[in-house]
């Protein structure tokens, strides 16, 4: 039986994925992690952002052609 896996996790374990975490909380810390998560949250958004103008643009463009 086959299962999905999510793409941007590839073919790591759960294991993996708690190590990883660990790994970042040490290095972090606890108190520089939500200051990272916005900060991540933010750079998403602004991508979403720019993604959303870019097709804008291409919609507008191709109606002007019409």
């Amino acid at each position: 039986m086959k299962y999905m896996v999510p793409l941007f996790i590839g073919g790591l374990g759960m294991s993996e994925i708690l190590f990883i975490a660990l790994i970042v909380l040490l290095l972090f810390g606890g108190k520089k992690i939500p200051e990272l998560m916005n900060g991540l949250g933010k750079g998403v958004r602004s991508f979403k952002e720019g993604i959303n103008g870019i097709e804008k643009e291409v919609d507008e463009g191709h109606e002007i052609k019409e």
